[in-house]
């Protein structure tokens, strides 16, 4: 089986500028807003999880949601479903990075799931 890690965060906030200012400030990170798309990217370094905070809106919700790294999001999707889950967000691809979805484990908790 193919070893499945955690490989990116994702906070969204109703107010995504209050929150970066206060991960920067708890956690020191550093952040590289994408304007076109609300969304601040966390600068990596060694040791560390990738990630971003972006605004809620319709289709995302506020909270954080850690995706884990799986070989073929298809497969874990039909798989979590088999084990109770929801999907919350059908796949969709960043072009260049990978694909993408978001499952709502059997408490509600959000999972995503990524495949490069």
């Amino acid at each position: 089986m193919t070893e499945k890690h955690a490989a990116w965060i994702d906070i969204t906030a109703t107010d995504a500028t209050v929150s970066r200012a206060f991960y920067a400030e708890l956690f020191g990170w550093r952040l590289q807003l994408v304007e076109a798309l609300d969304y601040a990217l966390v600068e990596p370094e060694p040791g560390t999880l990738p990630g971003g905070i972006g605004s809620a809106d319709g289709t995302r919700p506020t909270g954080i949601t850690t995706y884990f790294s799986v070989p073929d999001v298809e497969a874990a999707l039909a798989r979590a479903a088999e084990l109770g889950a929801k999907v919350a967000s059908a796949p969709w691809t960043v072009p260049g990075l990978g694909t993408m979805a978001v499952v709502l484990d059997p408490d509600g908790n959000r999972i995503g799931l990524w495949a490069d």
